[in-house]
């Protein structure tokens, strides 16, 4: 049984009490001087700083640029929820983002954004969801059924296609599409490729320009919102509903009791797509490795699925899968998919003690939250139990897998029933072992492992 968790030490607590120290300054020519291994992986970096300069610090990044790195958990609740009004997303979102995958509720601000969330939001209710747990299962077990046995294998790509073919299942039930939803997946990852070049090399934008790069993959997103939109228009003629998610998000309504325009439903599809599928197959695949690299957590979780019928109620699968849960909400501790969260404040505001100006922008590590040695016991260690039922709400102020507040993921729900129904399937039918000590991991928009070995002997 693992330890309480450590009191979260907030300066709540303590501000009135002694005078905050001074927020430390990372000058930019120490930036410049680890340029190449920021690029590479910024993680340690940060990890460093941390470690050096406690929970909040500055990093100056250019003549007048600076961000305030953070993992102080009273602040960034603050940010997330308690005066979450006061901060926007940055424009690597509401600008960069958004020119390749449109304006949805990922990469919409305000009004509009709140008016779309709230129309959206029903479809992803857990009632909503229980009628389309049949259709996973039967995407995750297709997708499953050829993994070739006592080989090493990289279990990272087939987690991809996993995760998408279960949203393209869910969004579109029954048709036959594959085709059309192989094109969408190469263009969502092609152009993702293409924007975090964009991110990593800004002094080589006008070239990209210049070269045609951006106007080709802008030229993808136009061919990915084509397909889509004969998906829907197919539905549409045809008469038919499908209990599927398009038929929720066609049949959701404004206030006005107005559809949503085709364009904008094409955004949202899109963005389903793109944040649905990445963020659940790196989770995925990080859990697998850590339960391979761990057999007396593998062994228990076993016992917990080996008598189950997974062709049977998913509902109540997902009622006996308490462990497994466990096991996925641990993963995503050490390997949150979403690791940081960038916010920009729009007035002046005073947070443990320090006046921040309006304007500023700050970048949320969830990583190094998730790993405070300040809030978890053993910390870099893969214990499932911290998450048992009497313990887990005591996390709740510091562990954000899937942001917080009102903009927090809004399918939490479906991408843990997918990866619940998953990682059971697979350990019932597999025993699962790594040749790997480790895992390179890589940081780009959201939080992805390099290759994830894996070796499969069938039970």
């Amino acid at each position: 049984m693992p330890e309480k968790p450590k009191s979260s030490n907030t300066p709540e607590l303590e501000g009135n009490h002694r005078k905050p120290e001074a927020v430390h300054q990372v000058k930019q020519w120490e930036v410049f001087k680890n340029r190449k291994r920021i690029l590479r992986n910024p993680l340690p970096f940060h990890q460093e700083k941390f470690e050096q300069y406690g929970n909040t610090f500055i990093v100056h990044i250019g003549p007048g640029k600076r961000i305030v790195f953070t993992r102080e958990p009273a602040t960034v609740r603050n940010i997330l929820q308690k005066n979450h009004r006061n901060y926007k997303k940055s424009e690597l979102q509401t600008r960069d983002l958004a020119k390749y995958i449109g304006q949805g509720i990922l990469t919409s601000e305000g009004d509009f954004w709140r008016k779309h969330r709230k129309m959206i939001q029903p479809a992803f209710h857990k009632e909503q969801l229980q009628g389309l747990l049949d259709l996973m299962y039967r995407a995750i077990r297709n997708e499953l059924s050829d993994l070739p046995e006592d080989q090493i294998i990289d279990v990272f790509p087939k987690m991809s296609d996993l995760a998408f073919q279960v949203v393209a299942q869910s969004l579109f039930r029954a048709a036959d599409f594959r085709e059309d939803m192989n094109r969408l997946q190469e263009i969502t990852e092609d152009n993702q490729k293409m924007l975090i070049r964009e991110m990593r090399q800004p002094y080589l934008k006008w070239w990209f320009k210049l070269s045609g790069r951006i106007g080709h993959h802008l030229g993808l997103s136009e061919e990915a919102r084509n397909i889509l939109d004969g998906l829907i228009e197919d539905r549409i003629t045809s008469g038919k509903e499908r209990g599927d998610l398009l038929d929720m998000l066609l049949d959701a309504r404004y206030e006005d009791g107005s559809p949503m325009p085709r364009k904008q439903l094409i955004d949202e599809l899109i963005i389903l797509f793109t944040a649905g599928h990445e963020t659940t197959a790196n989770a995925l695949s990080f859990a697998i490795f850590l339960i391979a690299s761990h057999p007396h957590v593998q062994q228990k979780l076993y016992r917990e699925v080996r008598g189950l019928d997974f062709e049977g109620d998913k509902l109540n699968i997902l009622r006996n899968l308490g462990y497994a849960q466990q096991c996925i909400e641990e993963a995503m501790r050490l390997f949150p998919p979403v690791y940081v969260i960038d916010r920009v404040s729009l007035n002046p505001e005073t947070l443990q003690g320090h006046a921040f100006p309006g304007g500023t922008t700050w970048l949320l590590s969830i990583y190094e939250l998730h790993r405070s040695p300040e809030l978890w016991d053993n910390p870099e260690a893969f214990i499932p139990e911290r998450f048992e039922a009497d313990l887990k709400k005591q996390y709740s102020g510091f562990y954000f897998p899937f942001g917080a507040g009102p903009r927090m993921c809004i399918g939490n729900v479906f991408a843990m029933n997918e990866m619940m129904l998953t990682m059971g399937w697979l350990v019932q039918n597999y025993r699962m072992s790594t040749p790997a000590d480790v895992l390179e991991i890589n940081p780009l928009i959201s939080l992805k492992p390099g290759k994830v070995p894996l070796r499969l002997e069938k039970r």
